[in-house]
């Protein structure tokens, strides 16, 4: 097990690398479309050029990010529900999810982009919008992205899985109410231990 948390390890650190740099993108992003706007105005005339860039850049950005989110345990869920079972069962419910859905759900999208962005490359595929870009680099962004999470999935199964053996602390422990509120009634009588000769 040690050589696949270390493993784990390994793709957290790429992907949170990568997923705090491409926050970036969105700031660059926001100064073409500034620079576009303003020239638009002031000069009359535009490209979209320029206007497909922030769209690539949008999309790098949340691509880039994509794994880093799931990593951060902060991916979109049915909270309202998933917060009312107890960590454990939360584990399971996790495990089981990243493993019939998430692995096979990346690993259809990886299989079928590879193609699609090697014949988009291939081909020299340029936008249908006048004076638009080429396709392939934001294709390949979709590519990349599924391949980050693909990695980021084995990542996550491999540290549930050893947190369920007792192997590694839990990295997320306050994700479920019910245990949240266990453990913060503990830590507050552990401070105030007068209240327990009440």
């Amino acid at each position: 097990m040690g050589g696949l948390l270390a493993f784990s390890r390994g793709i957290d650190r790429v992907n949170a690398f990568i997923g705090k740099f491409v926050g970036w993108l969105i700031l660059l992003a926001i100064f073409v479309s500034a620079v576009n706007a303003t020239v638009r105005k002031v000069f009359d005339t535009s490209s979209n050029a320029w206007l497909e860039l922030q769209w690539y850049l949008y999309g790098a950005a949340f691509m880039g990010a994509a794994a880093y989110t799931l990593q951060q345990n902060e991916h979109i869920r049915i909270d309202i529900l998933y917060g009312m079972w107890k960590r454990k069962t939360q584990h399971w419910i996790d495990l089981i999810g990243h493993v019939l859905f998430l692995m096979p759900f990346v690993t259809l999208m990886v299989l079928y982009l590879i193609p699609w962005v090697g014949l988009s490359y291939r081909s020299g595929e340029i936008s249908t919008n006048a004076g638009g870009l080429i396709l392939w680099p934001a294709k390949s962004f979709l590519l990349i992205g599924f391949v980050m999470l693909f990695f980021q999935g084995l990542s996550e199964i491999i540290k549930k899985i050893a947190v369920m053996r007792g192997i590694i602390e839990d990295p997320s422990p306050f994700v479920s109410s019910h245990d949240a509120a266990e453990m913060e009634g503990s830590a507050y009588l552990e401070g105030h231990p007068e209240e327990t000769k009440k």
